[in-house]
């Protein structure tokens, strides 16, 4: 494996982050590692959560609102990612 660009370490980062102050992140993280994913993996799929998010409030142009983008409570959900 070589070195992740930039972009992806950043938001990998923020992944990891949100994990630690976030409940909902870490549901998200957690149910992953129940499902049998190591961490990294688990905080990529984080990652891709938090990434649909900011995606969503960039495109609406609306700040981020939990209960508008929720991204993250649809992968935490049962078959959700």
């Amino acid at each position: 494996m070589g070195m992740q660009p930039p972009a992806a370490s950043a938001i990998t980062c923020l992944a990891d982050n949100s994990r630690h102050a976030k409940r909902v992140a870490r549901s998200v993280y957690t149910a992953a590692r129940k499902r049998g994913h190591d961490h990294p993996h688990a905080i990529r799929i984080l990652a891709r959560a938090w990434l649909r998010v900011i995606w969503r409030a960039w495109t609406d142009r609306t700040p981020y609102d939990p209960a508008l983008h929720n991204a993250a409570q649809r992968l935490a959900s049962p078959g959700g990612g």
